[in-house]
């Protein structure tokens, strides 16, 4: 075990194996680093599949509302807009918004600037059953996070946020 460390992971144990087999060219602190975020990634898309459970929603029902609520003016936006931001056929879309609507979560209405046209509005349904569906997620991330300090959240914030600035910027394909 690291000095410093007190208990050991199961991450800390797959690293001792590794480390066993000596032939590997794996730094241990990387990979300690993309498992623990790879299994806490995991557990918490764990939580958010419950929590979209609960309030009878998918992820892909989700992330359709997400746009609406969180992106758009009045909670609106064309359907040809959210296909592209989620990167969606025309036709993935349509199936979306017809299970949304049906549940009375969204509706269509005629485009005010283009009577050719519809724009998808969250309905009060909608936008209620996002909020609640976002603050029971958001009160299990925060018990997820509160083994940390206030002062340990920002220092990690800090760290994962240069990690994704680096993958943002990089211009390098993965190899």
């Amino acid at each position: 075990m690291k000095k410093g460390v007190t208990v050991e992971d199961h991450i800390d144990r797959l690293l001792a194996k590794i480390a066993e087999v000596g032939t590997v060219d794996i730094d241990p602190e990387v990979e300690g680093i993309v498992d623990r975020i790879g299994s806490i990634h995991r557990r918490m898309k764990r939580a958010q599949e419950r929590t979209l459970r609960e309030h009878g929603l998918t992820h892909e029902e989700w992330s359709v509302m997400s746009h609406l609520r969180l992106g758009a003016e009045a909670c609106r936006s064309s359907p040809g807009e959210l296909a592209k931001d989620l990167e969606l056929s025309s036709g993935a879309m349509t199936s979306r918004l017809d299970r949304l609507e049906k549940a009375g979560l969204v509706r269509r209405l005629p485009d005010p600037e283009d009577r050719r046209s519809v724009v998808v509005q969250l309905t009060e349904k909608g936008r209620d059953a996002w909020d609640e569906a976002a603050s029971v997620q958001g009160r299990r991330e925060a018990f997820i996070a509160s083994r940390l300090t206030k002062a340990e959240q920002r220092q990690l914030n800090v760290l994962l946020r240069k990690l994704l600035l680096g993958f943002e910027s990089s211009k390098r394909p993965s190899k």
